[in-house]
């Protein structure tokens, strides 16, 4: 039996996902949607409109693209910093949940 997951979500549901996480508050980022923690910086719109950059740890960014590169990528911009995009289009509530939650502890400690 293999697990499938469904495909695709929306912004409108991320954030929803995001504002059930205690002290999680809509505010804009760089001209975009966002989201924060304490003023801090948790996840945002990317420009596009079509992903989401988020609060990351070095190990986490590099498992979540080994295991899972048709939702979880890199621009150059972000290489350097410890931040991951995440396709809305090909990412499930279950794989965007645990990366909403990495990225809350990343801002609440």
């Amino acid at each position: 039996m293999t697990l499938r997951h469904k495909k695709g979500i929306t912004y409108d549901i991320f954030v929803k996902m995001a504002l059930a996480i205690p002290g999680v508050g809509e505010s804009t980022s760089y001209g975009t949607c966002a989201l924060k923690v304490k003023g801090k910086l948790m996840a945002r719109l990317k420009e596009d409109g079509q992903s989401v950059v988020l609060r990351t740890s070095w190990e986490a960014r590099e498992q979540r693209l080994a295991l899972y590169p048709e939702v979880f990528y890199l621009t150059g911009h972000y290489r350097s910093h410890p931040w991951i995009l995440m396709r809305l289009n090909t990412a499930s509530s279950s794989l965007a949940k645990p990366a909403i939650i990495h990225a809350w502890q990343q801002c609440a400690s």
